[in-house]
C-alpha cells in the first residue's frame, strides 16, 4: 500500500526537517487549542497537545483516501520549574531570555502518529537538554525585535537568530527544531511502516 504522511502542524521548521530527510508531507493544520494543559509536567503537556493535533486531523481525513499517516507534534520548554510554550508577547519573551542567562532547560516534543485507516497509534516524547549562554540586554532587545521568539516554544530556537546564544545541547538536535527524526523512525516501526517506504512514496 502506498503511504502518505500528513503533518498536523503549521511549523515551517518541522516541514523543512521532513523535506530534508526525504519526505514529502502534506500539511493539514489542526487548529486545536493549545491550552488546558496547566498543571501537567513538560512531557505530559507535549504529549497531550501532540495527540490533540493528530486526532483532530485524523478525524477530518477519516473515510477518505487510504494509507494516510497523520503526525502531530508539539514542543514545550521546562526551565526554572516552569513549562513554557510560546511567549504571550515581546515583554514575556524578553523576560524569559533574561532568565535563560547561564541556565539549563529541557525541550520536550510530543509526537503522535496515527494510522487513519486502522486507528492504530504510536505516541512518545523526545527530550533534549539545552544549555544557554548569557545574552546581554542589547542582544535580548535585538532578538525580541526580530519577532522570532514569539513563534517558537520557550521563545528560542537553534536554527535562527537565537543559535549563537545556545552554548550546547545534549540529545537529538532535530528535537529542538520541533520534530525528532530518530523518534519518528521508531514510531513508524511501531506501526510496521518502514521509513524508506515513505521516501519512495514522496519521490
Amino acid at each position: 500500500m502506498t503511504r502518505r504522511l500528513v503533518l498536523a502542524s503549521a511549523s515551517s521548521a518541522r516541514l523543512g526537517l521532513l523535506r530534508a530527510a526525504g519526505f514529502a508531507p502534506e500539511v493539514v493544520v489542526s487548529g486545536v487549542d493549545e491550552d488546558g494543559v496547566e498543571g501537567l509536567d513538560a512531557p505530559a503537556a507535549a504529549r497531550t497537545l501532540a495527540e490533540r493535533k493528530a486526532d483532530s486531523v485524523a478525524a477530518r481525513l477519516a473515510g477518505g483516501e487510504a494509507g494516510i499517516l497523520v503526525l502531530g507534534c508539539d514542543s514545550v520548554l521546562a526551565v526554572g520549574g516552569e513549562v513554557r510554550g510560546k511567549p504571550a508577547g515581546p515583554d514575556q519573551a524578553a523576560a524569559w531570555c533574561r532568565g535563560y542567562r547561564g541556565a539549563t532547560g529541557t525541550l520536550c516534543t510530543g509526537h503522535a502518529l496515527v494510522d487513519v485507516d486502522s486507528g492504530r497509534r504510536a505516541v512518545d516524547v523526545a527530550a533534549t537538554t539545552v544549555h544557554f549562554g548569557a545574552m546581554t540586554d542589547a542582544e535580548i532587545a535585538a532578538y525580541v525585535a526580530t519577532g522570532e521568539p514569539l513563534a517558537v516554544a520557550g521563545g528560542f530556537t537553534i536554527d535562527g537568530y537565537a543559535a549563537p546564544f545556545v552554548e550546547r545541547i545534549e540529545g537529538d538536535h532535530t528535537n529542538v527544531l520541533g520534530l525528532s527524526l530518530p523518534l519518528l523512525r521508531r514510531l513508524l516501526a511501531d506501526l510496521r511502516v518502514g521509513i524508506t517506504d515513505l521516501w519512495a512514496a514522496g519521490h
